[in-house]
């Protein structure tokens, strides 16, 4: 197997996906393999993590770094036409703070948010579901009625957020800060089994789904 077969394959990819498809493969499996998805007492499993974690920002870099340098060559003017190439700004980063933006309704669903401040941004009933959120803040923000379905929500700041009737199923709220957060009504459980991923939450003053101050 060749260095380039190798990389698609660790990136789960058939050789000669496109760019888009190698960017999308690195985000899922950054989404799984993330250690803070991880319980911290697991040695094994936090190393192997780890492991991965390099391996496939290695496979995406190179496989970046190769079509990028085609698609450079292929868009090439002949010699005898190349001219000067003009100083090429980089656009800015994103902004960052989006706090108290309305985004009511708005579908969200598989983008990345990590690391933005959306506090007391509105989300109400807006499509969160897929979407990658670690370590934003959704301080004092409403996402009552959002759907939030196999959201990662790790190390989120969720004080005081509203999350009434909010689909939580499948969330990874890894971490998060809850406290004084109201969850009445969320969807958290299938019959009794839960399906949020709660590890290392703290839920201080939050209010349950059930109505109750949980302690």
């Amino acid at each position: 197997m060749s260095d380039l077969e190798h990389y698609y394959r660790i990136l789960e990819l058939e050789p000669g996906a496109t760019l888009e498809e190698v960017n999308q493969a690195y985000k899922d499996l950054v989404f799984v393999w993330h250690p803070d998805r991880i319980p911290k007492d697991n040695l094994r499993l936090q190393q192997k993590a780890q492991d991965k974690l390099k391996a496939i920002n290695e496979a995406r870099e190179k496989l970046r770094s190769l079509k990028t340098k085609h698609q450079t060559t292929s868009n090439s003017p002949p010699p005898q036409q190349q001219t000067p190439s003009p100083t090429i700004q980089k656009p800015p980063k994103p902004n960052s703070d989006l706090s108290g933006k309305d985004y009511s309704r708005a579908n969200l669903s598989n983008k990345d948010l990590s690391g933005r401040n959306l506090s007391y941004a509105n989300l109400s009933g807006a499509n969160l579901s897929d979407t990658f959120m670690h370590k934003v803040n959704l301080r004092g923000a409403n996402l009552s009625e959002a759907n939030l379905f196999r959201a990662n929500l790790l190390l989120a700041d969720l004080r005081e957020a509203n999350l009434r009737a909010a689909n939580l199923i499948g969330a990874d709220l890894s971490g998060a800060d809850l406290r004084g957060a109201d969850l009445t009504g969320a969807r958290i459980r299938s019959g009794e089994r839960l399906l949020v991923k709660l590890i290392g939450t703290n839920l201080a003053g939050a209010i349950m789904p059930d109505g109750a101050i949980y302690q």
